[in-house]
């Protein structure tokens, strides 16, 4: 007994807020949000058809709470060029001076507040990662999968694609083990100054942030055997 009443107070599975008040908050503020932001959607909206082309939103299927599979939506970044055998060009050459901004702001991801009122994600979680990411982890990791994946989260505030996959998951779990109305909206607060600032957009000496399946062949924790045999067997 002690144990589940100390559960509670943390935040755990009993908490009022993380079984109510988050989904409460999220409706409340992504909703509000929409309608503050439409104009700013429609001016972005213009100005990525203008410069990139059809289709204006890019949607791309990700897993979200217990891995269950959803739209996320954002303002497409990239073209859709290819080389002479009809496969795209890598990231960094699809990737424009306007994309770049988008994404230095991160105002690509503004259509994914339309996910959080959707009740696909929320607006404090850890982030939705790509379906091939998802293929890579252990037991640990898939733990992040049993809260709902959020707009920003606990390693978006602390050094966000600036910093190690290792990290980023140690913070998704830490996130995940305590959550609190407090706690999200300090982390709201951080996530709009670390937007202002445009810090940690990327890593070093990278255009895109890294996919995990490939920082951990980088790193040499799998083989290329491995690698090759796990993408293989993914769903994308």
């Amino acid at each position: 007994m002690p144990q589940k009443r100390e559960s509670a107070r943390a935040g755990g599975p009993r908490s009022l807020y993380r079984k109510y008040g988050k989904r409460g908050l999220d409706i409340l503020l992504s909703g509000g949000a929409l309608i503050l932001l439409s104009p700013l959607y429609l001016v972005l909206a213009l100005l990525v058809r203008s410069k990139l082309g059809a289709p204006v939103i890019f949607c791309q299927r990700r897993p979200g709470l217990n891995g269950r599979l959803f739209p996320l939506y954002k303002f497409r970044s990239m073209t859709d060029a290819r080389d002479e055998n009809g496969a795209l060009l890598p990231d960094d050459r699809r990737l424009t001076a306007f994309g770049a901004a988008l994404r230095s702001t991160s105002l690509d991801e503004l259509p994914e507040l339309w996910n959080v009122l959707r009740g696909d994600m929320s607006l404090v979680g850890p982030r939705p990662q790509l379906i091939r990411d998802m293929a890579f982890f252990d037991e640990r990791t898939m733990r992040r999968q049993s809260a709902p994946p959020g707009l920003t989260g606990l390693a978006q505030i602390n050094g966000r694609n600036n910093i190690s996959w290792e990290d980023k998951f140690a913070w998704d779990l830490r996130y995940i083990e305590r959550v609190t109305f407090a706690g999200d909206l300090r982390i709201i607060w951080r996530t709009l100054r670390k937007i202002f600032t445009r810090a940690d957009i990327t890593a070093a000496g990278m255009a895109t942030a890294e996919d995990y399946g490939d920082y951990l062949l980088r790193t040499g924790q799998i083989t290329a055997a491995e690698y090759k045999r796990v993408l293989a067997e993914t769903e994308i």
